[in-house]
């Protein structure tokens, strides 16, 4: 009899919904998913070939603006942005003249800049647009930009002295130029909906 594929095993896993601790989500390896949320694992967000293209792109364009003088990396970073809150943002830059990240362990302290690329699910788009907008504006966090490939939109908040976050950018065409924070970068919209045309439509 042929062996069933995939071939059934038990999960050591953690599972989503259980109570951890900020040391236990910590310790979790870089293969396990998930947020961490007033004491729980909650489930991330499923990122299709839109989103991680995405995201790639925009590590390649600020990457190149940045030349070595800071720093952006992608999204199994870990933040602590509370004592009982772990998040892992699609992308996390750090500008040129602001302290280092450390070597190691989690980024316990505000980088300049956190971006989320939407994914059109309900639920994770109340939580890129509700949940974490307030909870980056209560971290600290300077700037955050919310990129929607499927509504064809980038919007850019900057953190306001009470807190909260307020628009600046909002294009669904064109160039970005300036972008609010980081003078000298170009973000050609435009290029990156021509770099998302290339995939094919679902068959």
């Amino acid at each position: 009899m042929a062996n069933a594929w995939p071939p059934s095993f038990e999960s050591d896993s953690t599972q989503v919904g259980c109570a951890l601790s900020v040391e236990e989500w910590l310790a979790l390896s870089e293969d396990e998913e998930g947020e961490f949320v007033d004491g729980r694992l909650v489930e991330e967000e499923a990122p299709d070939f839109t989103h991680e293209l995405t995201v790639s792109w925009l590590i390649r364009v600020i990457g190149v603006w940045l030349a070595g003088r800071g720093f952006v990396v992608g999204s199994e970073l870990k933040i602590l942005t509370a004592a009982n809150r772990g998040r892992k943002p699609d992308l996390a830059v750090i500008l040129p003249g602001s302290k280092a990240p450390p070597r190691t362990g989690p980024l316990r302290e505000p980088p300049d800049i956190l971006i989320e690329v939407v994914t059109p699910t309900p639920r994770d788009e109340r939580r890129d647009r509700i949940e974490k907008m307030s909870e980056y504006a209560r971290f600290g966090v300077p700037y955050f930009w919310l990129v929607d490939p499927t509504l064809g939109a980038v919007e850019i908040f900057e953190r306001t002295p009470a807190g909260n976050y307020q628009k600046l950018v909002g294009v669904t065409a064109g160039s970005i130029d300036p972008v609010p924070g980081c003078p000298g970068l170009v973000v050609d919209v435009d290029a990156l909906w021509a770099e998302l045309a290339r995939l094919r439509d679902e068959e």
